[in-house]
């Protein structure tokens, strides 16, 4: 039986779209996240954290409660605002988003936390703009953090299954990931087309990762 070419189109969109959501939530939260206690800094950090301990599929149910054509959200928007989200490509990347953020976050967190400042210091008292300081100093100090943290948030997007399944939908050739379409050759006895998939997604993990692994011990 030949295996469709869908779900790697899927997964690679998903894996693209999702490396840019996380470098752009990212590395705002981890910044926010590492500065001295705020207000609301404890609820943050519960609420980027709650992924990691809490089951991807019971996410998945309470998402699908709030974002469906009928959910919670819907009813307390006006006519004409909407949101058709559920079994859609964009489910498919919030799912991502939502399982790899926290993964993203904490290394640059931890790194931004060990931060030199002096250098930083350093480079205000030369006159240089917070701008060119975050990319002549800051960033190529946490590098290695956000090449990290990258690896290890779309890695952990792209074999997301819970969360992908409650709110996509598993929709073949629409919303069925690599990850999903491994579970349905399985669930259809098509072992040769699940070893395939297999194949292709741990090839395209572990490009990924040591791309990454590169480009975080690069010197700037």
């Amino acid at each position: 039986m030949q295996c469709g070419l869908e779900p790697i189109w899927i997964s690679l969109q998903v894996m693209f779209w999702s490396s840019l959501l996380l470098i752009v939530l990212g590395l705002p939260l981890a910044w926010l996240l590492s500065r001295r206690s705020w207000f609301g800094q404890g609820a943050l950090e519960i609420l980027v954290t709650l992924p990691l301990v809490f089951p991807p599929i019971a996410i998945g149910f309470f998402l699908l409660l709030l974002l469906g054509r009928d959910g919670w959200l819907n009813h307390w928007l006006p006519d004409g605002f909407q949101v058709e989200l559920v079994f859609s490509f964009a489910a498919l990347l919030l799912a991502s988003v939502i399982a790899g953020l926290p993964l993203m976050i904490k290394p640059i967190q931890a790194a931004w936390q060990n931060e030199t400042h002096s250098l930083v210091e350093a480079a205000y008292g030369l006159g240089k703009p917070p701008l060119v300081t975050f990319w002549r100093v800051t960033l190529p100090s946490i590098a290695p953090a956000v090449a990290a943290g990258l690896t290890l948030g779309v890695g952990r997007g792209m074999g997301e299954v819970g969360m992908s399944l409650m709110l996509g939908g598993n929709l073949v050739g629409q919303t069925d990931t690599l990850s999903l379409a491994i579970y349905n050759s399985v669930m259809d006895g098509d072992f040769a087309c699940a070893m395939q998939f297999t194949w292709i997604l741990a090839g395209i993990a572990l490009t990924l990762f040591f791309v990454l692994r590169r480009l975080g011990r690069r010197n700037y």
